[in-house]
């Protein structure tokens, strides 16, 4: 198929590869034309403009969005309105909130134009273990979209079935999922990310608490100078505590032991305030993700063991750089 991407940074400019590498022709544009040109270098088509990206691509356009919510995805889903026709296609594939998806979808809707929101998970790992995708949208605009979520999805790789799952039931083995109508994916992404929040935060203050069992407060007697990177090592083998999230623990630990490299001050994104949101608009306790988002608040005044392991842990999956310290 023919894609156009808008917004080739960190996960953008990854799976407009991945696509490639599947035999999808896409067309690349950003604003950082150094990110076009090295798309292009890459075997991408390059555009300079929204219009140039819809006049590359052949009809029903489809043009998938990588940008920061809110403004710049607002601005974006208004420009492209302009210079796509009927039967084209918009995807929101950013950290949208899913109340936003239903109004631009009804705004564009006048236009005869599609709009498919996908929460996106896989973070600057995903060109090589695919990405995991939480659709949300009109059931015949995202069949249209199959060959696309394949190419990007992890497949079934070596992950066995489920005990007692049938075979063949969805997409969901091959980590892409149509959740529902519009709005649906990104609110399956939003709750996906309040849990990362909480578990994040446990692993974050367990090593702390090991941290802290060799200090003068704790009889001599009872003192443990923990061996962190080796803790998280042997957790990854057998453990019932074992993710994808304690794998990348376990390398932040063997690079920097101390993680002196992290301040402790831990931004959040959007995503675990709408899931606080929802919870209460239905009325569901949703106790560890608040405190999870409410320790993030609290480490941009103080700063903790926990929280520079909070940091570490979001500089492994996502790139994000958090503020340095020296000691």
């Amino acid at each position: 198929m023919q894609i156009g991407i808008v917004g080739l940074g960190r996960m953008g400019g990854n799976m407009a590869r991945r696509l490639m590498r599947a035999g999808h022709h896409v067309v690349g544009f950003a604003q950082d034309k150094a990110a076009v040109d090295s798309l292009k270098k890459d075997g991408g088509a390059a555009a300079d403009s929204l219009e140039s990206v819809a006049k590359q691509l052949s009809k029903p356009r489809v043009v998938w969005l990588m940008v920061p919510a809110g403004d710049p995805t607002e601005q974006s889903v208004v420009a492209l309105a302009k210079v796509m026709e009927p039967g084209d296609i918009i995807i929101d594939g950013g950290n949208s909130y899913y109340k936003d998806d239903i109004r631009r979808s009804k705004m564009i809707e006048p236009k005869g134009l599609k709009y498919v929101d996908v929460g996106t998970s896989g973070g600057v790992w995903g060109l090589e273990r695919g990405y995991c995708l939480m659709i949300g949208g009109p059931t015949d605009t995202v069949k249209h979209l199959d060959p696309i979520f394949k190419a990007l999805a992890p497949g079934k790789g070596d992950v066995g079935r489920t005990p007692g799952r049938p075979a063949n039931k969805g997409t969901a083995e091959d980590g892409y999922l149509h959740c529902g109508p519009v709005g649906a994916g990104h609110f399956v992404k939003m709750v996906h990310n309040g849990i990362e929040y909480g578990i994040m935060q446990a692993y974050a203050e367990g090593f702390d608490l090991f941290r802290s069992f060799n200090n003068e407060q704790i009889p001599a007697d009872r003192r443990y100078n923990f061996d962190l990177a080796e803790i998280s090592e042997v957790w990854r083998r057998g453990s019932v505590v074992g993710s994808w999230l304690l794998d990348l623990t376990a390398q932040a630990f063997i690079e920097n032991p101390t993680l002196s490299s992290f301040s402790g001050f831990v931004q959040d994104s959007g995503e675990g305030r709408w899931t606080i949101e929802a919870a209460i608009e239905a009325a569901v306790p949703v106790e560890v993700l608040a405190s999870s988002l409410f320790t993030r608040f609290r480490s941009r005044q103080e700063h903790t063991f926990a929280e520079k392991v909070l940091s570490a842990m979001r500089h492994k999956f996502g790139g994000h750089v958090e503020r340095p310290t020296g000691g």
